[in-house]
């Protein structure tokens, strides 16, 4: 068995079935390939001819959401302008109506107080008690210095006569207390 040509035909007959048995396995699979081949073409082909639409409507659409935005602040900052304007517009006619509600008060009082001065019955003048004033005897210096102290007030019954505010928030009721 030492013969080399039956080794050399024995392994060529081993290779031919080799690459017989490799070109049956591997038909089906280039087959295959062929297949995936066409597909992957089919794809590519159908991108290039919708992808650049797509994304020129994907650019476009993306310019228009930023219009979009933009106008849409502008509406916000305008609104918010409109907002403060109301709001000035708001504290202004509160405060008129404030000034109008003191204004009718003042009137109000004001004419309160000339209806009673005007319709309150005048008190009988008595011309015969009165002096005139040429016809008064001089005072004396005793006389004098007792005017002098009963007009001097104390620096306590200075502040004491203002009383805080009370009295000036009560300048309203004032004229019913008359009564």
């Amino acid at each position: 068995m030492i013969d080399p040509l039956f080794w050399l035909g024995l392994s060529l007959l081993l290779v031919a079935t080799s690459l017989t048995a490799v070109l049956v396995v591997a038909i089906p699979a280039f087959q295959e390939l062929a297949r995936a081949a066409r597909s992957a073409e089919k794809l590519f082909d159908t991108l290039s001819r919708d992808l650049p639409p797509t994304l020129e409507a994907i650019r476009v659409t993306g310019l228009e959401i930023t219009d979009l935005t933009d106008d849409v602040g502008e509406g916000v900052k305008s609104a918010s302008q409109v907002m403060k304007q109301v709001d000035q517009s708001l504290d202004s006619a509160r405060i008129q109506a404030q000034n109008l509600q003191v204004s009718t008060r003042s009137i109000f009082v004001g004419a309160k107080a000339a209806w009673r001065n005007f319709t309150r019955q005048k008190p009988a003048r008595r011309t015969g008690d009165r002096i005139p004033s040429n016809e008064q005897p001089p005072l004396t210096l005793r006389e004098r210095e007792v005017l002098r102290q009963e007009n001097r007030r104390l620096k306590t019954e200075v502040y004491r006569a203002n009383d805080g505010y009370n009295d000036a928030a009560s300048w309203e009721t004032n004229f019913d207390d008359e009564d």
